[in-house]
């Protein structure tokens, strides 16, 4: 067996990335979309596979696509249909279309011509008809009316936007501009031609979010006669609407007629799933008239009664979407994270009962049919693998995809500590200080005798939480085998460890965290292997504001530098992101009513403090926090004279996304703590000059 070497930055981008899985009716087969980079092309290709799902190898189902993805098997398993843009026939999409294909291969075959583009899709149970999602012209009437103003605006020469929307932008690109998601029925012509488009909310004021318009957000009943879907129904839409769910006649004298079936002005609802025997729907219920951090929870509606109840109120996790029904429908089945891991659970309606059915790592993708259940998962230690869960049968891997490329690299072991943290009552460490979880990750050739510079790698959301996951964009085991013993700490606020410790932090960000942080510091460098002169912290989105706060509230000296990537600095300035609607929820109001409290939890407000050296790096398509938050923060740097660099990427989003792009953002990231670092090298270098100096000594008395 060849000898094993860390991994590089080269290795992360030629994995091979799985997404989420489609179940043939029989449970037979999955299909899944496969991403490849290419670092010489600087871009991604993707294709669907088939796998079978009791042995043998997969099969590539498409190639002629360059970026084929979201399939789904028809019911009867005949067909697979995707979104894709292609040229077929001498035309080439100019949006993304509906195309399909037989799961044995042959060519695929376009299904859609919608001007304004095909986005999420689900089948409907006859096999002949889809409901899809398109972004139209909400006036207009009729396909040949969306069809020109879609060509009319993309001849247009001027380039200005113009709204008096709430919600104009959504993380890296503006919302269309006068247009709004629709539900569109197509149905299929012979041989699975383009037929018959409707828009099935012409007219009405329905739309689905605007905020990255999904599949989860409607289902269609099992008999196909209804459609139920999440929608908003204040006139102003904001990224903190409250939806309420109606429901849509498709078929019959009252095709067309909406009821709304789940409202109310304190909660928000979404992710509906009926039922496979109709009569009731699940979704999940989020209590935010309450506070706005409140947990998803699973509700259930009783579409005869008319009356909804929630069921895992008392189960202190947050669910999430998608929701699966058993066939028996007594139990559904969710993802729900749980102290550093994303488990598969079956929640039991009768006795409210949950129960792992699928242990993470991070379970990020699952589908169930004819008994068969397929789950996308990964750990710390692995990326995304495939595997089949039969009844009565172990866990069965039915991919391969990245085995030679991982059996060839050095990983560091992962460990799971805690320690005490800060009291969420008083807000210090002290005697009542709350466990708070910390994941470390050694280098691969970790040796307990040696010494070792330490890494925070501090997580953004802040509600969201680092684990036994696999990371592409800050992958610790990467960190890692550049020499460094990685924490990733679970702060205050982080999500899966309850919705009291995730809402401890609300109104004074900061402050719990930074003691969190810190608790981690004083363990690490508890430890005999620490170098308490080689201690690093770097983070992103909330984490990079966590790392622009430590540099106005910790002493300089206990870390050497830090890394900001994407980190809210001002947050009077981060008014201009897609978000800013949560934000006096969060921080406990709004600046003109209360700067003092929007102040008091701003990095910027302590600048005459910062003394640590840091590395900037934003993106110019970040809305989520917009680069002037960067540029601000290395520029406040700079005329304080301190050790600062910007690294400022002029085509990425919020996260860096492109492979050439990721090369340069890890070596920058590199480059930056070894010129900080004052340990090995230091060291060697000052032994290889005092031995040069001793043999200089030696000969001149040798000549003497």
């Amino acid at each position: 067996m060849a000898k094993q070497k860390p991994i590089t930055v080269d290795d992360l981008w030629a994995l091979e990335r799985i997404g989420a899985p489609s179940l043939s009716p029989d449970g037979a087969q999955a299909v899944t979309a496969v991403s490849r980079y290419s670092m010489q092309d600087n871009k991604a290709a993707s294709s669907l596979w088939l796998l079978s799902t009791l042995g043998g190898e997969p099969r590539m189902l498409t190639q002629c696509g360059d970026k084929d993805g979201a399939p789904q098997f028809s019911p009867r398993g005949d067909l697979v249909a995707f979104t894709a843009k292609r040229e077929q026939q001498g035309s080439k999409d100019s949006t993304t279309q509906l195309y399909l294909i037989a799961p044995d291969g042959g060519e695929a075959r376009r299904a859609s011509d919608i001007a304004t583009g095909v986005g999420a899709f689900r089948w409907c149970p006859s096999g002949q008809q889809l409901l899809l999602v398109s972004w139209v012209w909400p006036d207009l009437k009729g396909s040949k009316a969306q069809a020109k103003a879609h060509k009319a605006f993309s001849d247009r020469k001027e380039s200005g936007y113009a709204t008096s929307e709430s919600s104009y932008r959504y993380w890296d690109h503006n919302l269309p501009m006068g247009r709004v998601p629709h539900l569109l029925s197509l149905e299929l012509g012979q041989d699975g031609e383009p037929g018959t488009v409707r828009d099935l909310f012409e007219g009405t004021h329905f739309e689905l979010t605007r905020s990255d318009p999904g599949a989860e957000q409607f289902d269609i009943s099992p008999d196909g006669k209804h459609v139920v879907f999440a929608f908003d129904p204040a006139a102003d839409k904001r990224t903190d609407g409250r939806y309420a769910l109606a429901e849509m006649t498709l078929k019959g004298r009252k095709a067309g007629a909406v009821r709304v079936v789940v409202q109310d002005a304190g909660w928000d609802f979404g992710a509906p799933r009926y039922s496979p025997d109709g009569q009731h729907i699940a979704f999940t219920a989020r209590d935010v008239g309450r506070k706005h951090t409140m947990p998803d929870v699973l509700a259930v509606l009783d579409r005869n009664a008319g009356t909804w109840e929630m069921v895992s109120a008392e189960w202190d996790h947050a669910v999430s979407a998608p929701l699966h029904w058993e066939d028996d429908g007594l139990s559904l089945l969710f993802r729900a994270e749980q102290k550093g891991r994303t488990h598969l659970w079956r929640f039991d309606l009768a006795d409210r009962r949950a129960e792992v059915v699928v242990s993470g790592g991070w379970v990020s993708a699952f589908d169930k049919a004819a008994g068969s259940l397929v789950t996308v998962s990964d750990t710390a230690s692995n990326p995304a693998q495939l595997h089949a869960h039969l009844p009565g049968q172990p866990p069965q891997r039915i991919e391969q995809f990245n085995n030679t490329l991982m059996t060839s690299m050095a990983l560091g072991r992962v460990e799971e500590v805690w320690i005490k943290g800060a009291n969420a009552k008083t807000g210090k460490r002290d005697k009542g200080s709350d466990p708070v979880q910390m994941w470390v990750v050694y280098p691969p050739d970790f040796d307990p005798k040696k010494t070792y510079p330490v890494l925070h790698n501090i997580h953004g959301g802040p509600h969201t939480g680092p684990g036994d996951n696999w990371h592409y964009r800050w992958n610790t085991q990467l960190f890692a085998a550049q020499g460094y013993v990685v924490a990733s700490v679970n702060y205050h606020g982080s999500s899966g460890f309850g919705n009291a410790f995730l809402d401890s932090i609300t109104h004074r960000w900061g402050a719990l965290e930074l003691h969190d942080v810190e608790a981690g510091t004083d363990w690490l460098l508890a430890q005999p292997w620490s170098d308490p002169k080689r201690v690093f912290a770097a983070g992103g989105s909330y984490g990079g504001y966590m790392v622009a706060w430590m540099n106005g509230h910790v002493a300089p000296g206990r870390y050497q530098a830090y890394v900001c990537h994407a980190g809210c600095f001002d947050w009077v300035g981060m008014f201009a992101d897609d978000a800013w609607a949560w934000h006096a929820k969060e921080l406990g109001g709004w600046y003109w009513d209360d700067l003092a409290q929007v102040h008091k939890q701003s990095p910027h407000a302590f600048a005459k403090n910062f003394r640590t050296p840091t590395l900037v790096i934003h993106g110019a398509l970040d809305y989520r926090v917009p680069d002037a938050q960067g540029l601000a923060y290395y520029n406040t740097l700079k005329a304080l004279n301190v050790d600062a660099r910007l690294l400022w990427f002029p085509d990425e989003n919020h996260w860096i996304l492109k492979p050439r792009n990721s090369q340069q953002w890890y070596g920058e990231f590199f480059d930056w703590l070894k010129a900080h670092d004052g340990g090995s090298d230091a060291k060697a270098k000052a032994k290889a000059a005092k031995t040069v100096k001793a043999k200089i000594k030696d000969k001149t008395k040798a000549k003497t």
